[in-house]
């Protein structure tokens, strides 16, 4: 089965969300004739600081699943399917950072976009699991997607930054975010290293 169409469809989706998240920055009102100014920017603050991570996280999803699938030869309909399980959660990402944004951060959003990005994580680990699965794939995709360690700290930050955004430190679990998306700021460089031999 090719892979092209699986990708080009995953690409299309991963820029589309891109677009819907920006969509929500939207330009503050100004009363007809009185003058614009920067302190109007002001309380787009937090929705213009939730818009950069989650544009950090999908940007992060599509480099790594561009890599994934490079690395591939094949694929299946499980492969199929657990690939769109994992577009399905990313989709979820514009409501979650819109919420987070409008409600300056309060806990109930913050934990809601960490079950988030925790399920779109374990949907990427699973999807690399069912393309392991495949007979014949490349032997640079098996030496390069063995034990994820950056893969199982984000998804205990993640769980750590729901527990503690429902306890009531949002602003800590926003920070264990971050830190997350800047783990994987670099693409997995296994796939890179292997593909490079």
């Amino acid at each position: 089965m090719s892979k092209g169409r699986l990708e080009a469809f995953s690409d299309g989706v991963m820029a589309i969300l891109i677009t819907i998240m920006v969509l929500e920055l939207r330009p503050p009102e100004t009363p007809h004739g009185e003058p614009a100014t920067w302190d109007a920017l002001k309380p787009l603050i937090p929705v213009f600081i939730a818009y950069a991570l989650s544009f950090a996280n999908v940007g992060i999803y599509w480099n790594n699943h561009h890599h994934l699938f490079q690395a591939a030869r094949t694929i299946n309909g499980r492969v199929l399917w657990a690939n769109l399980f994992l577009l399905f959660w990313l989709s979820l990402f514009p409501f979650a950072t819109n919420w987070i944004g409008e409600s300056d951060f309060q806990k109930e959003p913050m934990a809601l976009y960490g079950v988030i990005a925790l399920i779109a994580g374990a949907s990427y680990s699973h999807l690399v699991r069912e393309l392991r699965r495949i007979p014949g794939q490349p032997e640079a995709l098996m030496a390069a997607s063995g034990v994820d360690r950056k893969g199982i700290l984000s998804l205990l930050g993640y769980t750590a930054g729901v527990l503690i955004s429902l306890l009531g430190f949002p602003l800590i679990a926003f920070a264990i975010y971050v830190a997350v998306a800047i783990l994987w700021f670099v693409p997995d460089r296994r796939i890179e290293q292997t593909l490079g031999r």
